[in-house]
């Protein structure tokens, strides 16, 4: 393809995402979504998938057809957007462009530390923590990061996307927190810097230096959400899945900056699964609680098991969302939540993807939605890296979460 011929392609595209997002059933996708956020009763539970590692099955990359990086970036997004709508599950569509503020951070590997991975040997492989901060001494290296805006850069991504699309897709500035929606997931930024075992070792051999390092990264975020705030150009993220909501209660007019606490904040402890609640608490969410207190709604959660430490989440006073991984005990966690929380049920995925049949899969939804009747419940499959050769089975998983919220509406 050459320039002119990229051009009009990706601009097709755009047409068709945007007759998407002009659909009744796009429509009701983001009605349910709100509904269940905002606690009110939806038609029945949105379902939603995110293939992640499963992308290079279902897009190969080969397959793409802009040979221009910028073209073929926004090929690739769109033509996403429209495997998910024949995947069929509650993906809202906002018929928007978005363009991200252009930020720029001194220093540029953010805290002072170059932070690196071993890579595995080969494809598909586990990579392995190479950690900066080996001995005490290392802490000293680490420095709070400056974010500062690049108008220019800004200016000119605003553009470039409004002459290609913004005949047919609004073109929209969007500014996320620094750290992003996650910011207040720091467990997997002080493994990164620390090491997983050398973690685990500090919080009972040398908790001072643990302490250290948790509050570090706590005031990092903090410091950078104070700078980017102070920019004026934080935006909503009350849109797509898991987070499309109705405004936050008592937030900024349009017309007036965002602040944090018109926005969500996502936090996990993944890292700190094994650690009993204590030490959790203690090491952890007692340094995610200033974080996630900025902002108007909190999310906890992700694929850890939190059945002995659900008192400490639900301690989280702006908490809307609690997610009960599949490793989590869903009737503890619904005795604990009852109709006062959102309840992201996930799913497992190995246990999707590699069956040769459906039977199990229709079985734990059904099972599980009965449990969840009455209450606002979300049913979520994500961390695929593959299809193991099913590859319809997103399109089946699908299918059959949405029949079990129906059933169980």
């Amino acid at each position: 393809m050459n320039q002119t011929e990229q051009r009009e392609y990706v601009r097709d595209l755009a047409r068709q995402v945007a007759e998407i997002a002009g659909t009744e059933r796009n429509q009701a996708a983001i009605r349910r979504w709100r509904d269940v956020n905002a606690l009110r009763k939806p038609d029945r539970a949105p379902v939603w998938c995110k293939p992640v590692g499963c992308w290079g099955e279902l897009l190969p990359e080969e397959s793409l057809l802009c040979q221009e990086r910028y073209p073929r970036d926004i090929e690739r997004e769109f033509r996403r957007a429209l495997i998910k709508r024949d995947i069929g599950d509650d993906t809202p569509v906002e018929g928007l462009y978005e363009v991200p503020a252009a930020l720029e951070v001194e220093p540029a590997n953010r805290f002072g530390v170059e932070i690196r991975r071993i890579r595995p040997g080969q494809p598909g492989g586990a990579w392995h923590f190479d950690p900066p901060l080996r001995t005490p001494a290392d802490f000293d290296k680490l420095t709070l990061p400056r974010f500062t805006h690049n108008r220019a850069k800004t200016d000119e991504a605003m553009n470039r996307a409004g002459d290609l699309l913004g005949d047919i897709l609004p073109v929209r500035l969007v500014c996320p927190p620094p750290f992003g929606v996650g910011c207040g997931t720091i467990g997997d930024r002080a493994a990164e810097l620390r090491g997983m075992t050398e973690m685990m070792m500090d919080m009972a051999a040398e908790p001072a230096l643990m302490h250290r390092l948790m509050a570090y990264l706590r005031d990092a975020v903090l410091a950078s959400l104070d700078q980017v705030e102070g920019m004026g150009l934080l935006t909503p993220n009350n849109t797509g899945p898991m987070y499309c909501a109705d405004p936050i209660d008592g937030a900024a007019p349009i017309s007036e900056p965002a602040t944090c606490r018109d926005l969500w904040c996502h936090a996990n402890s993944q890292e700190f699964d094994p650690v009993s609640p204590a030490m959790w608490e203690e090491f952890l969410l007692n340094y995610q609680k200033p974080i996630l207190a900025r902002f108007g709604l909190a999310h906890y959660g992700c694929c850890e098991d939190l059945t002995r430490k659900i008192a400490g989440v639900l301690s989280i006073p702006n908490l809307r969302i609690f997610v009960c991984s599949a490793w989590s005990n869903l009737d503890k966690i619904i005795e604990a939540c009852g109709g006062r929380y959102v309840i992201m049920w996930r799913q497992k995925a190995t246990d999707v993807v590699f069956p040769d049949d459906t039977a199990g899969i229709r079985k734990h939804l059904a099972e599980g939605a009965r449990k969840l009747q009455g209450l606002r419940y979300q049913i979520v499959l994500r961390e695929l890296q593959t299809l193991a050769g099913h590859a319809d089975r997103l399109h089946a998983w699908t299918r059959l979460a949405i029949e079990a919220a129906e059933e169980y509406s």
